[in-house]
């Protein structure tokens, strides 16, 4: 069991947040300039109850020594706070210091990216986290398409079996311009790889306003059976950039609505990779704005 009491079932996360309502969170990505420690401090402080934990260089590399130790640590810091955890594995320059994000799933060199999605499963089986969430990559000019899916659905496969003997549920992310960008995509991946009970789906609500179809809220009705975490940021139509809450184009009510009336009980954590300048403010504003959009809808 996780801080915030999980489940190895998509979806299926006891409790909820205060009166029985969503559990907000907040990312560590956004906290790139705090030690792990004062950022989770911070984050418990403003009254969230989870957290996103990127595995990052600052923020609980797994390629660093002592990991076991430094896992433990975190552990208890996260039950004594009272934080449930998932864990992400976005990190821009942890594989390679030249290229963001690189290696992928995708590229020639793909078994650097396994190897790390295997230590941040396993990071996640030992905090309790309540899903590993990871994403698709951009597809290499040097790669070609048909390769490039092959090389996804066998690299999704391998992952999906670290997590079932972790008892770790996996969130796979639909992401703006990477291989698998659409709930459609997320679909056609899901049917290939057998459409395995812990190969659940990330949501980004921001990303759906960017390139979805339909309406934020049918995207969470859509998914909602598959559903084990979602991020939360605002955005614009066609435009792949997290803004805070009241920039963009999101009518936050009735997607919270939606989130609650599916009964899904996993974090909804805030996602703002690129405001780390002013992370305690930032997130105070966004714990606010999510708590008043959630009381429209009582």
């Amino acid at each position: 069991m996780s801080p915030g009491g999980t489940s190895a079932t998509p979806g299926a996360i006891p409790g909820g947040g205060p009166g029985g309502g969503l559990r907000f969170g907040y990312g560590t990505n956004g906290f790139a300039n705090h030690r792990l420690a004062d950022a989770l401090r911070v984050i418990a402080d403003l009254g969230y109850q989870g957290v996103a934990l990127t595995l990052d260089h600052d923020h609980l590399d797994p390629y660093e020594e002592g990991l076991a130790r430094r896992v433990a640590a975190v552990s208890d810091l996260l039950r004594d706070l009272a934080l449930g955890v998932v864990v992400e594995t976005g990190a821009r320059y942890l594989l390679d210091p030249r290229r963001k994000h690189a290696p992928t799933l995708l590229h020639d060199e793909r078994e650097a990216r396994l190897d790390f999605l295997d230590r941040a499963v396993a990071v996640g089986a030992d905090l309790g986290a309540e899903a590993v969430s990871f994403w698709a990559g951009v597809r290499p000019e040097t790669v070609g398409e048909a390769t490039a899916w092959a090389r996804l659905v066998d690299g999704c496969a391998r992952v999906t079996d670290k997590a079932a003997a972790a008892g770790v549920p996996l969130g796979f992310e639909p992401e703006p311009g990477m291989l698998v960008e659409t709930i459609a995509g997320w679909r056609k991946l899901h049917a290939e790889l057998g459409e395995p009970a812990g190969f659940g789906i990330t949501l980004d609500i921001g990303h759906c306003r960017c390139l979805e179809p339909d309406p934020v809220p049918d995207c969470v009705r859509a998914v909602a059976p598959h559903l084990v975490n979602v991020q939360i940021d605002d955005m614009r139509r066609g435009v792949h950039e997290h803004l805070e809450f009241g920039q963009g184009e999101i009518d936050f009510p009735p997607v919270l609505r939606a989130l609650a009336e599916c009964g899904y009980r996993g974090l909804v954590a805030v996602e703002l990779p690129r405001h780390s300048h002013a992370a305690p403010q930032v997130a105070a504003r966004s714990l606010d704005f999510l708590r008043a959009a959630e009381g429209t809808n009582a």
